[in-house]
C-alpha cells in the first residue's frame, strides 16, 4: 500500500585502508505514510436481528453454550456475541447476536447500525419480536421497522433465508399481539415461530429448523 524509503550508506562502505571501522554514515531516504483503518466482520452462520430488549441475549444462551449478559432494560448487549449449537458430527453452527436495532439506525441511531456489519456474511437471519409489546410496540410494526433498516442498510440482507421468532408468548398481552402479526403477515409454519426463551418453549422446534435451514445452505455451496 505504501512504498518503503531508499536505505543510505553503512559505515561499512566507508572503510579506506587507514579507517577500517568508520564511524560514518548517511540517513536514508524517507518511505510513504499512510492511515490504514481495519473492518473487522465476524464470521458466523446465523444473525439475531431485533429491538433492545427483544430477548435476544436469552434467546443464544438458551440456544448456544454462549452465557451473556442478560438484564431486563434496553441495550443491555453493548458488543457482538458468539455462540454456538453442537452438532452430533462435531460441526458447529455459530450464531451471533448483536445490539439491538431502532428505527432510523441506518442514519447512525442507537448502537445497532455500528454492528450491522457483523451480519453481512451471515447465511440465515433470525428476527427476534417480542410478542408481549413492551414500551407500547407491537410485534408486527417491530418487524416492519427492522426489514426497513436492513434494507437501508443492505438491500441483499433481505434476500437471504430468513426465521421470524415471536418471543415471551409466556407474558399476557402476547396472545393478542400474535394474532395480530398473524393476520397482517402470513408466514409458512416452517418460517414462523413462537417461543418463550426464559420459560423454553417451542426452543426444540426453533433449533432444529436452525440446524435444517443451515445444513441445508451448506450443502448448497
Amino acid at each position: 500500500m505504501c512504498k518503503g524509503g531508499k536505505g543510505g550508506r553503512g559505515n561499512d562502505s566507508f572503510k579506506t585502508p587507514t579507517n577500517r571501522a568508520p564511524n560514518i554514515c548517511t540517513e536514508g531516504l524517507k518511505g510513504e505514510a499512510c492511515e490504514i483503518e481495519f473492518e473487522l466482520k465476524l464470521i458466523a452462520d446465523v444473525g439475531l436481528v431485533g429491538y433492545p430488549n427483544a430477548g435476544k441475549s436469552t434467546l443464544i444462551s438458551t440456544l448456544t453454550y454462549l452465557r451473556v449478559k442478560i438484564a431486563p432494560y434496553p441495550f443491555t448487549t453493548l458488543h457482538p456475541n458468539i455462540g454456538y449449537i453442537q452438532l452430533p458430527d462435531y460441526k458447529r453452527i455459530f450464531i451471533a447476536d448483536i445490539p439491538g436495532i431502532i428505527e432510523n439506525a441506518h442514519e447512525n441511531r442507537g448502537l445497532g447500525f455500528e454492528f450491522l456489519r457483523h451480519i453481512e456474511r451471515t447465511k440465515l437471519l433470525l428476527f427476534v419480536l417480542d410478542a408481549s409489546g413492551i414500551d407500547g410496540r407491537n410485534p408486527s410494526d417491530d418487524y416492519r421497522v427492522l426489514r426497513q433498516e436492513l434494507e437501508a442498510y443492505n438491500p441483499e440482507l433481505l434476500e437471504r433465508p430468513f426465521l421470524v421468532i415471536l418471543n415471551k408468548i409466556d407474558a399476557l398481552e402476547s396472545e393478542e399481539h400474535i394474532k395480530q402479526f398473524r393476520s397482517d403477515y402470513t408466514l409458512p409454519s416452517n418460517v414462523l415461530f413462537e417461543i418463550s426463551a426464559t420459560e423454553k418453549l417451542g426452543l426444540a422446534e426453533l433449533k432444529e429448523a436452525i440446524v435444517e435451514q443451515v445444513s441445508s445452505l451448506d450443502s448448497e455451496e
